[in-house]
């Protein structure tokens, strides 16, 4: 007697939220896989017949042939970083991203090569707005693993995406009315630091606080959004950046890595807007220049990253905002120093001051605010609004009240 043996296909659907969760707390993850419904098995969707035997026998496993996707990243940090089986799948990735496409059959059927792919295109890539992650379906066959299938969490539909790229054009075109393809690299990345602070606000509970649109059509956003914006921008100006991701000060957070004249630095625009409190409790905001373009020690001081991927040792120094705009102080000049708070004084703004030491930056807090020589360079001043910090060996002069 002939037996006919039924093998059946599972599809096993599993949720992964990434790229989307910098920022949220254990809570807030829970809450999201909950809503996903995080299946452990799906029901059978397809039935496949065998051959008749005379003796059962498991069919192979046959990998499903995919047509190489066009490799639009190369040189991006984050695709550098992979093997030839990652990048390909990243490549799959974001050619049905940018299609807008429902899915696509990977190249790979290795989940951890499509969570480390899908994780450097998000770095990679600043601008997609319209996905927040992806769910992926196994389909195994007598058992074995044949084919996994890749669909992007799409938050909108293609037509509604083309309408807000269209409105988020015009605000990076306005904004960028004064800085230049061919300013350089220093130049540029100080340009949008400066624009992100002045015309972003933090605010927590922003809409789509993960991703550009908060940026440029809200002006209000969290780290996530701000990450994702210096990346977009400082692509269109020909820089390299790259999203990062981990921690700061014990709380999740996102900043970036840049890349200026072939050296790397770390960029936190979330941490550009600062500001102080004068002694009558007015507010006053300014910005912070320390996070524009950090060592990887200066960066370690409150931030650990958490990344799929290796980042460099960042060493260099000559596009940091001290030495380039010259407020970096290595040795003891009174009259050069005064010249300095003399023009902050006249234009109204803050001057910030880094020593090369702490007893330098002791001497010079003791000249000039303790004993009120600022008085001798700055005529007609009242009274002197100023911050210390001690970790960065700085003294700020606020005179822009």
């Amino acid at each position: 007697m002939r037996y006919r043996h039924r093998k059946i296909i599972w599809a096993l659907m599993f949720v992964l939220l990434c790229g989307s969760i910098s920022g949220c707390s254990k809570e807030q993850l829970e809450l999201l896989l909950q809503e996903d419904g995080y299946l452990q098995q799906a029901k059978p969707e397809q039935v496949a017949d065998a051959p008749s035997q005379r003796k059962a026998k498991e069919p192979k496993a046959e990998r499903k042939e995919v047509k190489p996707a066009r490799k639009i990243s190369v040189g991006k940090y984050a695709y550098e970083q992979l093997d030839g089986e990652g990048k390909a799948v990243y490549d799959e990735m974001l050619s049905t991203i940018l299609s807008h496409e429902e899915k696509i059959s990977l190249s790979t059927i290795d989940t951890k090569v499509m969570g480390r792919a899908y994780s450097a295109l998000c770095s990679d890539y600043g601008g997609l707005f319209w996905v927040n992650g992806y769910i992926f379906t196994r389909y195994t066959k007598g058992g074995e693993l044949v084919s996994l299938e890749f669909s992007p969490k799409y938050t909108m539909a293609k037509n509604e995406r083309q309408q807000l790229q269209e409105q988020i054009d015009r605000v990076v075109e306005q904004w960028f009315a004064g800085i230049s393809i061919n300013d350089t690299d220093y130049q540029k990345a100080k340009y949008v630091y400066e624009l992100l602070a002045l015309n972003t606000e933090y605010v927590e509970d922003a809409e789509d606080s993960q991703n550009i649109i908060s940026v440029f059509l809200g002006r209000k956003t969290v780290c996530q959004g701000y990450a994702c914006a210096v990346q977009y921008l400082l692509e269109q100006l020909g820089v390299q950046s790259v999203i990062v991701s981990g921690k700061a000060l014990g709380e999740p957070h996102a900043w970036n890595l840049i890349c200026l004249d072939g050296e790397y630095y770390y960029m936190d625009a979330t941490w550009g807007n600062n500001g102080y409190r004068n002694k009558e409790g007015v507010e006053t905001s300014f910005i912070d220049y320390n996070y524009m373009a950090m060592t990887t020690s200066e960066m370690q001081m409150g931030h650990e990253a958490d990344m799929e991927f290796d980042l460099p040792e960042c060493t260099a120094v000559m596009n940091n905002y001290y030495i380039k705009e010259g407020n970096y102080i290595e040795e003891w000049q009174p009259d050069q120093i005064g010249g300095m708070l003399a023009q902050a004084w006249e234009e109204k703004r803050v001057l910030t001051l880094r020593f090369s030491d702490g007893s330098l930056k002791k001497q010079a807090f003791q000249y000039f605010v303790q004993d009120g020589h600022v008085a001798d360079y700055c005529p007609g001043i009242s009274q002197v609004n100023y911050l210390e910090d001690s970790l960065w060996k700085e003294i700020s002069f606020c005179f822009n009240q």
